[in-house]
């Protein structure tokens, strides 16, 4: 699907982290990527082992959305917080997962996180609207191991 090597130096980090700001100020919803240097055999069990160390379990309205991506291992999984899975349900992230997917395979590292972090910004805007009170509760910034 893609190659470890070339997902770190093709990826733009700044407009991947300004795509999670301009994605969460749709809503009042949190959105995080994770990029492990290490290689998976589950990148679901290992996501949700990040999901909960990384706290987006505790965000106000449980409405987070996690992105991890192991270019090791060529694998990846899109979570979502319990909050906005009972909204937005399985079909949600197998969507987000399967145009992630597509440009991945095409060498496209950028524009896919941008892609899903956008799709998830509309996901979250649709049921978590921005409110005055709302507050970005986690760090937009890429998160690595």
């Amino acid at each position: 699907m893609f190659k470890h090597r070339k997902f770190l130096s093709d990826l733009d980090h700044d407009t991947v982290v300004g795509a999670i700001a301009a994605a969460e100020k749709k809503s009042s919803g949190q959105i995080r990527l994770f990029i492990t240097h290490k290689r998976v055999d589950d990148p679901v069990v290992t996501a949700e082992r990040h999901f909960h160390r990384l706290g987006l379990t505790d965000t106000h309205h449980r409405n987070a959305i996690f992105l991890f991506v192991s270019p090791a291992s060529r694998k990846f999984a899109v979570l979502g917080d319990e909050g906005i899975h009972e909204k937005a349900g399985d079909e949600a992230w197998r969507g987000i997962s399967a145009a992630l997917e597509g440009h991945f395979r095409k060498g496209e590292f950028t524009a896919g996180l941008i892609g899903a972090i956008d799709r998830a910004g509309d996901l979250l805007a649709l049921h978590y609207p921005p409110t005055p009170d709302s507050i970005n509760e986690l760090s937009d910034d890429i998160e690595t191991d």
